[in-house]
């Protein structure tokens, strides 16, 4: 059964959701610009003039958040962040009717599509809901004043005697209500409160926030009615498969077109644009194959024997480049944090201990591969309509406006549901590939990328060595620590000439590890970039992670200590580090401001300590035929500490056969959703961990499919993820990513107490990496 998703204009599409121009519609800026009334269904989705002239238009207001209560009391939220499984769309409603004490089951969701108005969209780094929990309270209780004002006007009552739940505002002298569809239109009119003077309600009063919540989209996952890329249908559409060069930076030498057209069902052959440095979101080139059906185009393209010419990268192999970096960090690097003097307390320490740990390139490999529709139209200057599974449609829609040579408010770019997407998605290559295709056959083109495409051609998490050194005095405190990091930054996508890792590459888990050893320095080392690299869920927090908690349970080994005695005098005493205190001049911090998301070591010890707790890690010696390990990380403002326990299966194989999950992310909407995300960290941490990466020899992946890239499978899985998310009242961390850092060196210092092997690289259980 095919599922078809037709988009006309915003009116229309609004009208579906019971949406009508008549009502009250508030728009909010999240960075504190003036809210201003904007009547709903006027706009287009396809805009027809530029960010600037809409800018204009609404009298200097850019509208992020667009909230609109119709008089039926439908209460509607464009939600402008991209729904990849973690529930974003769930979670706004509910803050939202919470906020508002709107009805739930009145509260729908509706998807924005790409576009400045709404302010940052790029659904990554964790960072959604952390990013505008406060701005959506704020447009939700600006609009239950509205409609208390109203109300208030209406019975000549003051606001104290007024409160809204369940769709009504009540009088609470007089017990009488109104529904809010009844004050919608007139308190549309009224005087929009001053950003000063809007009053949040007491947590207290929060009915759904921080409760188990469905999925809004569940029902129709299960029903098979969910729109994802590839379920999109336009009439006349044609399927474009591409041969891309295996190299990056690689080019076509020669094809056989002829032979290609010849299968059945090739309908054209096409050149794609070659990409020039940087690379940044550029599709990779190669020959495009036209078909009416996916099938026809694959074979066409194996059978255009195209010949390579591969470039400068053809001699990267990672066996050699594993060596590169391993020597880059034995060697000085760039001074990131300091405390001390870490060469004279090495030198004069009772014991010093050493280790390094490699990990590879880590592919994303999300279920659905990436994907996008696109429709060109030659009509006034030019005009072109996307439709793509995109964490950032408004990266999409810049790229989609370069490559075509147009104008961006002549680009529309509509998001669908994400198969996953791990931060793949966040880049454009194959939104503009699509589009680049529409306009060269004048008709709609899906561009469908293979599994093996999305292997050999990805933004890869990037390569990385390590080296530890720790000083201990004689009795067995940790009193040096000196930490140097390689590996190819993400910024050499953006420049290719950026080849050590800064500042903001070392934030994850380096420069922002609480801390009380009095001497400490963090290094970043050289080391070149020869494929595409970008960010995977988590980034470089998976392996800084790995190094730093395995080499804390080395060092409990060697001293005869408790690691998490060990961890948690490390840390030191419940504090809030001062950038003086950790020794840098400045801390990225994931954007978040210290003050309001401190380096905290008291919410990391707490972590440790109640995962110690939940998973009886002190009575861990009379266990019998199986071993814990234990592990702590803060990432994206959040803490999280795992325990995994690793035993034998009668085979002799590993299994981790259970594991434990503490996290602190501040204040949680959904706790089903955190739940979820947990669980979810886990076993993608797995795949990383135990089975996955990939390999290039001469510049190519060596890697195609899942028997190269595991993925761990159900008799793998754990037969039980205990999770448990920490009460707080403090400011929202992420979640997305932060339960992923501390699953992989869990397991490895587990497998360590089982069988004393010590393990410093993924994957860990492929030897030959």
């Amino acid at each position: 059964m095919e599922r078809m998703l037709n988009i006309s204009n915003r009116r229309s599409f609004l009208e579906g959701f019971g949406l009508s121009a008549i009502g009250l519609s508030l728009g909010f800026n999240l960075y504190g610009a003036e809210a201003t009334n904007e009547p709903a269904g006027d706009k287009d989705p396809k805009p027809k003039t530029s960010s600037k002239d809409q800018e204009k238009s609404s009298k200097g207001l850019n509208p992020n958040v667009f909230i609109h209560i119709a008089s039926s009391g439908l209460v509607s939220i464009v939600c402008h962040r991209s729904e990849m499984g973690q529930g974003i769309r769930s979670s706004l409603p509910v803050l939202l009717a919470d906020e508002l004490g709107a009805d739930m089951a009145s509260v729908k969701i509706i998807q924005a599509d790409g576009d400045k108005a709404y302010g940052d969209q790029n659904t990554d780094g964790s960072n959604s809901i952390r990013g505008i929990y406060d701005d959506m309270r704020r447009a939700a209780a600006t609009a239950r004043m509205m409609l208390e004002a109203e109300a208030g006007k209406r019975w000549n009552s003051p606001s104290k005697d007024l409160i809204s739940e369940g769709g009504f505002v009540h009088n609470i002298k007089t017990k009488a209500k109104f529904g809010f569809g009844d004050l919608a239109e007139d308190a549309g009119r009224g005087k929009i409160p001053d950003p000063k003077d809007v009053v949040h309600r007491p947590d207290k009063e929060l009915k759904h926030v921080g409760k188990i919540l469905p999925l809004i989209d569940g029902p129709a996952y299960v029903e098979g009615k969910a729109i994802f890329g590839a379920d999109v249908k336009l009439p006349n559409m044609l399927i474009a498969i591409i041969a891309r060069p295996p190299v990056v930076g690689g080019k076509v030498s020669k094809f056989d077109s002829k032979a290609a057209l010849a299968v059945n069902g090739v309908k054209k052959v096409v050149t794609m644009p070659v990409p020039s440095q940087p690379y940044i979101f550029q599709p990779w080139g190669g020959i495009a194959v036209i078909a009416d059906n996916t099938w026809a185009a694959m074979k066409g393209r194996d059978a255009l024997n195209v010949t390579w010419e591969h470039g400068p990268n053809e001699t990267y192999n990672t066996p050699d480049f594993r060596k590169e970096l391993e020597a880059s960090v034995k060697k000085s690097g760039t001074v990131l944090r300091q405390l001390g003097d870490v060469e004279k307390s090495l030198g004069s320490a009772a014991k010093t201990l050493e280790s390094s740990y490699f990990v590879p390139h880590i592919p994303h490999v999300s279920m659905e591969p990436p994907v996008a529709i696109a429709r060109f139209s030659k009509e006034n200057g030019g005009s072109c309509e996307v439709w793509a599974p995109t964490q950032n449609p408004q990266a999409a829609k810049t790229e989609v406006a370069r490559i075509l040579g147009l104008d961006e408010s002549r680009v529309t770019v509509h998001v669908t549901l994400l198969g996953g997407g791990f931060g793949r998605k966040s880049k454009a290559d194959f939104v503009s590939e699509a589009a680049f295709l529409a306009k060269e056959l004048g008709v709609p083109v899906r561009v469908q990328w293979t599994r093996s495409d999305d292997i050999h051609n990805d933004y890869l998490n990037t390569i990385s060595a390590q080296q530890i050194s720790a000083g201990v005095d004689k009795k067995g405190k940790v009193v040096a620590w000196r930490h140097r990091t390689a590996f190819p930054p993400i910024g050499s996508l953006f420049n290719p000439k950026a080849n050590v890792p800064g500042d903001g590459d070392l934030q994850q888990g380096v420069l922002d590890l609480a801390l009380s050893v009095p001497n400490v320095t963090a290094e970043g080392c050289e080391a070149n970039s020869h494929v595409r690299t970008g960010w995977l869920r988590s980034v470089y927090n998976i392996f800084h992670a790995f190094a730093i908690n395995s080499f804390i349970d080395e060092i409990a080994h060697e001293t005869k200590r408790d690691m998490k005695d060990l961890f948690l005098e490390m840390i030191g005493p419940d504090r809030k580090l001062t950038l003086e205190e950790l020794g840098v001049k400045d801390l990225k911090n994931y954007g978040g401001a210290l003050d309001k998301h401190p380096v905290d070591a008291g919410r990391l010890r707490n972590v440790i300590n109640q995962v110690a707790k939940n998973s009886k890690w002190d009575k861990r010696k009379s266990l019998k035929g199986k071993a814990l390990g234990l592990a702590a990380h803060r990432s994206f403002l959040s803490y999280v500490a795992v325990v995994a326990a690793t035993s034998k299966r009668k085979d002799g194989s590993l299994w981790v056969e259970e594991v434990w999950v503490v996290i602190d992310a501040g204040k949680v909407v959904n706790v089903d959703r955190v739940r979820a995300q947990m669980e979810g960290s886990v076993l993608n941490s797995m795949n990383h961990a135990l089975y996955g990466g990939v390999t290039h020899k001469n510049g190519a992946v060596e890697q195609s499919n899942f028997d190269g890239v595991r993925l761990i499978r159900m008799g793998d899985e754990p037969r039980q993820i205990h999770v448990e998310i920490m009460n707080s009242s403090l400011a929202p961390g992420g979640v997305g990513e932060p339960g992923v850092p501390p699953v992989a060196p869990a397991i490895a210092n587990s497998i360590f107490a089982l069988t004393k092997e010590r393990i410093r690289h993924f994957p860990m259980l492929r030897q030959n990496s």
